[in-house]
Formats: structure tokens, sequence, C-alpha cells
């Protein structure tokens, strides 16, 4: 069973938008023998579009709007892969895609260095240890001074960096990178869609001149040498608890430095690792399975109107047909076709083990952060939901279309795509969410995969918080005098929906009993 646990290596790739995490994925699957030909994101000549990309928002965009999860083997590891969106708006669905990886990889784009979503996203990686490496792409562009860009990621991440790989000039001038993990020059030679071939060089013989011209081999041997006066020897514990990353150069496009970041990465990334939760700390090799669910997709195939729930699996083995304990129902449920995934193509599994990542068919059982055991009581935590930012209305524009819509806002929020208030004062429904663009991806995908069309109203709210109180007559006289401003969430929870900073303020320190919260886990 450990052998089994210790081969499987999942993690999930992260980075400001268009610093190319899509292409990266595409070619470590072409490396993993899951598709002959890579696709591209955005390319007139290419037409087969990024496997993870696969819904028709995204495809149309160019961007990724949910995190996909991909599966494949590589020499002997089991890899789990999770492509999450880099677009702010969407960043709610990669917290919680963080919590369910064991290692990240940071994509940073060689010419704009770290970015602000980069930045925000570290803190996360930070704030549970999470092992780090960092890919610096599109080496083939012109980009900064690789010694530059390491004091950038050193100093705005955070974090001891130590070079593994380094690269030879940038743009049109890019001739390669050179790999100091094995000793060994890669030459380098553009191709968009298939694997090429490495040139071998040592580099203290002449074979170098010739190989990339004298003025250019003098300047790599002299920046070697630098690299190893000024960075620290590479040390693989200190990279396992999260206190120094290990940096690549390339280009995910022409496919160049991707096969030796995927090389080191399942030699020293961690296998599965402990969980914690609110009773103890789970083990990997426990013998009983344990797993939570971390994200629900609805309509993964368009033909069959269903929801997905993405389970992480903790602890032991899981296997099909096998009753297992839900914990919030305290109930027993099997499954008969869990599924492990090629982004949108999935196929039916048998048994799964530690560190997978499974999808249960979902008819509206599953939420956000439950629990799936052998009949043990426990909660995973760790999976928050944000306290909006962006309000509307939302209002049926088809009168014959109500039902349609009802289930397509209900499915929806059952994704965490948004959060939906209804408003005690006059029972309208609000939307909140964290960025606007999920207003258009929420109208969008009502039209198009539930046959609904919506229209949104302006509604100028400042923050929606959770309230509470220990002394139910406060609370009463609370919610008496801000009638207008209450509303329910979908668990039936009081929330306050704060018009200004101003009334907030003023409404915490009037009511002194009263706790405000703004993430739903308290």
């Amino acid at each position: 069973m450990n052998s089994e646990i210790e081969r499987r290596r999942t993690f999930a790739i992260i980075a400001h938008p268009d610093a190319g995490k899509t292409s990266l994925t595409e070619k470590l699957l072409l490396f993993g023998g899951q598709i002959q030909v890579a696709g591209a994101v955005k390319s007139n000549k290419i037409k087969k579009t990024a496997t993870s990309d696969w819904m028709d928002i995204e495809k149309q965009r160019g961007i990724s709007v949910t995190t996909s999860v991909m599966e494949f083997d590589y020499n002997d590891y089991k890899i789990n892969i999770l492509d999450t969106p880099g677009h702010q708006d969407f960043a709610e669905d990669t917290y919680r895609t963080l919590t369910a990886v064991d290692s990240v990889i940071i994509v940073v784009d060689g010419a704009k260095g770290v970015e602000t979503q980069t930045r925000k996203l570290m803190e996360v990686c930070r704030m549970r240890n999470t092992p780090v490496i960092i890919f610096v792409n599109k080496m083939d562009r012109e980009a900064k001074d690789p010694f530059d860009l390491l004091d950038e990621l050193e100093e705005e991440l955070v974090i001891h960096v130590r070079p593994l790989t380094w690269p030879i000039e940038s743009g049109p001038r890019f001739k390669g990178v050179y790999n100091l993990y094995e000793h060994k020059l890669n030459l380098f030679q553009p191709s968009k869609q298939v694997v090429t071939e490495k040139v071998e060089v040592d580099i203290n013989t002449e074979e170098l001149d010739n190989q990339i011209g004298v003025p250019l081999a003098e300047k790599l041997r002299g920046e070697l040498e630098l690299i190893d006066g000024v960075y620290p020897e590479f040390n693989v514990d200190e990279y396992l608890k999260g206190e120094m990353a290990p940096v690549f150069f390339g280009s995910a496009l022409n496919n160049f430095g991707v096969q030796e970041l995927l090389d080191t990465f399942v030699e020293i990334a961690p296998s599965p690792r402990p969980t914690k939760t609110e009773e103890r700390e789970v083990e990997p090799d426990e013998s009983k399975f344990t797993g939570f669910v971390f994200k629900i997709t609805a309509n993964i195939d368009p033909n069959h109107r269903s929801c997905i729930a993405f389970c992480k699996i903790c602890s032991g083995k899981f296997s099909r047909n096998t009753p297992y304990y839900h914990v919030r129902h305290e109930k027993t449920m099997r499954f008969s076709s869990p599924t492990q995934f090629m982004a949108q193509r999935k196929t039916t599994v048998d048994e799964a083990w530690a560190g997978d990542i499974i999808g249960l068919p979902d008819n509206g059982t599953f939420k956000i952060g439950d629990t799936l055991t052998e009949g043990e009581k426990l909660h995973f935590r760790g999976i928050p939901s944000f306290s909006p930012e962006m309000f509307k209305y939302i209002e049926n524009a088809d009168p014959m279309k109500q039902k349609q819509l009802a289930k397509g806002i209900d499915q929806l929020m059952d994704e965490g795509v948004a959060q939906l208030f209804v408003n005690q004062f006059n029972g309208r429904k609000i939307i909140g969410t964290v960025g606007q663009l999920q207003f258009e991806v929420i109208q969008y995908r009502l039209e198009n995969e539930y046959n609904a069309k919506c229209r949104w109203e302006p509604i100028s709210l400042y923050k929606a918080c959770w309230v509470e109180s220990d002394d139910p007559e406060e609370l009463e006289a609370f919610k008496k005098r801000k009638y207008q401003y209450m509303a329910k969430d979908r668990e039936g929870r009081d929330v306050f929906l704060a018009d200004s900073n101003y009334v907030l303020q003023m409404a915490q320190m009037d009511f002194k009993h009263i706790r405000f919260h703004f993430t739903s886990e308290f």
C-alpha cells in the first residue's frame, strides 16, 4: 500500500493571468503521453484548444475560469495536476484548490517578473507551508536579467531561491538552458507541438565554444561560478519545509525547459502529506479511507445535466461500490461510478489511493467541505468562503423559464461560484461575488447550460457579514433596527448587508455583544 502512496504527486499550477499556466499544463500532458499534440490557448494557426480549458467561455476568451484536474503516469510516478484560474475574480476557486494539493509550481513571466496575483497566492502557500517550485516562463521573448529576476523573487515572495537550470540569453538570442542539477547543457530548438531532441555538451570542453560561440561560452562559465558563490547548495529538506524554492527557466510554449522541470519535480516533490482535521491529524498511510470535497462542478458533460463533486483522498484506499459514511448527513452512501479526470474526459475507476482526486456524481448531496470516512466523525477545515465585495439583484428575464432559472442558480451556488442572499425586507434574491467577471460567467452559463435568462439590477452595498450573538434579545433588537438590511444565506444564517463602511462601524459600536464575521467559517 505504501508504495502506491509514495508514487503519488499531487500539485497545483498557480500564477498571475497570462504567465502561461495552461500552456505549461499542456506540455506536461505531452510528456506524460496523455496527448499526442499540444493545443494552444490563443493561436490562429493551431486550431486545437488547450485540454484543460474545456468550457465554451474559456475557449472564447482564452482564460481559465475553473480549476481542471488531470492525471497521468510518468516514469514510475502517478501525477495529479490541477490547472487553476489566474484571474483574481476566480481567486476563491484557486484558494480552495490549494487545500487539496501537496506542492505547488508557480509560473512567472520572464519579462514582467512577480505580479500582484502571484504575491497573494504565495501568501496562501506560506500559511500552509506548501513546498514551491518556480518556473520562469517565456524566455524565448526578451526577458529581465536572470540575476535581477532571482533577486526580485526572493524579495517579493519572501523565500530563498536556488536556480537549478540557467538560461543562455533570452528573446531571439535564446540558445538554451544549462541543467545545474544534472550538469548538462540543453540547446534550444523551437517546436510548439512535439517533443524535441536534446544535445548534451560538457561545459569544460571546446565543444561548448563550437556549439554557442566563445563569448557566450565564457559568459556562461562566469555566471555558473557566480551562482555557486552566491546561492546556497540546493537542500531538499528546506524545499519540503517551504523555506527554499528551486527555480527553472524555459519556454512552455516552445516546449523548452519543461522536461528538466518535470524530471526534477517527480524526484524531489513530496508524496501525499498528513491533513489536519478538527479532531486530529490524518496520516496518508492509515488503513481506513478518509476524504473531503473541495470543489463541485456542474455540467462537465452538457448531455447529462449532472454535478460532480471533486474529492481529495487523504488516507487509505477508496473502492468502488463500498459503503462510506457522509459525516454532515450522518448516513451511509455507495458510489457506483466514481471517475478520474482528464479535464473533461473522464473514466470510471475501481480504486484510488491517498493523494488522488476522484469525481463523485452529485445530485445535491454534497457541499464544499463535506467529509467522507469509514465511520469516524472527522471535519476537515480550512476551506473558506470569503465575504463578497460586489452585489447585484438577480431577476428572471423570461417568465416561462422560472423553474430552469431556480435550478441553475441552485447548482451554480453549490459550486461556490458566488453566494446567494435573500433580502428579508422585500424577498428579492441578491448575488454576491468577489469579482465583476463572475456576473458575466453566471449569466452566460445560465443561458447556455440551463436555457434560462437573467438580468442584473444594481444595488449599492459595501459588504455582507454574518452576525451572531449569545444575547438573543440584543440580536432581535439589531434585526428590528436594521430590518431593511437583513438577509438570509442558503444555510438560513443571518447576514447583515452594510451599505457603507461608516454604517458597519456604527453598528459594531452600538451593538457590543454581536459578533460580525467576514468569512463563512466560524
